[in-house]
């Protein structure tokens, strides 16, 4: 087995213990996460995306460009069948999808579990809260400061000098 680590999502994709960038998943990994993502129903690719971010806890966001190449190569390789559902391109497990699914389950268990183990190591107990919080905390500043005057920008700006002081204070 070769070693894995983990990377920071989103914004704090830069940063990582002991000054060193890690990755969630080895080469290969994604299309066994996908398709074991996509056993248990149908889903969009945007769907996929949420799907992971909640199943490592907001420690992991997928970016479309690892996800949707990675829908791609499972249609061609007949494993996921693509449909038309309510405009969007929903995918589903083939017959030769499962079968892939139960010939590689110890491998497909192999990721979950090493993945799992370093969510716990990163951001284990009421971390996984507070990632989870800072994750949708950086989110919505960036959706809503990009689109906005300069008025709202200062106001969001003031709102994040608050919630440091109290963060700061709580911890003291």
């Amino acid at each position: 087995m070769r070693p894995r680590g983990f990377a920071w999502p989103g914004a704090f994709a830069g940063f990582a213990f002991g000054g060193r960038r890690r990755q969630w998943f080895g080469a290969g990994d994604m299309k066994y996460v996908i398709l074991e993502l996509l056993r248990d129903k149908p889903r969009h690719g945007y769907e996929i995306m949420k799907a992971l971010e909640q199943r490592m806890h907001g420690c992991y966001s997928p970016s479309p460009g690892s996800v949707y190449p990675t829908l791609q190569l499972l249609e061609d390789e007949g494993l996921v069948k693509a449909r038309e559902v309510e405009g969007k391109k929903a995918y589903d497990v083939t017959a030769d999808g499962m079968k892939f699914l139960d010939q590689h389950q110890d491998v497909v268990a192999d990721i979950f579990d090493r993945v799992s183990e370093a969510v716990d190591q990163a951001v284990g107990g009421t971390m996984g809260d507070v990632n989870e919080g800072t994750a949708r905390l950086v989110k919505a500043v960036y959706r809503r400061g990009w689109r906005s005057s300069d008025e709202a920008r200062r106001r969001i700006a003031d709102v994040l000098a608050r919630a440091t002081k109290e963060i700061e204070e709580a911890t003291t």
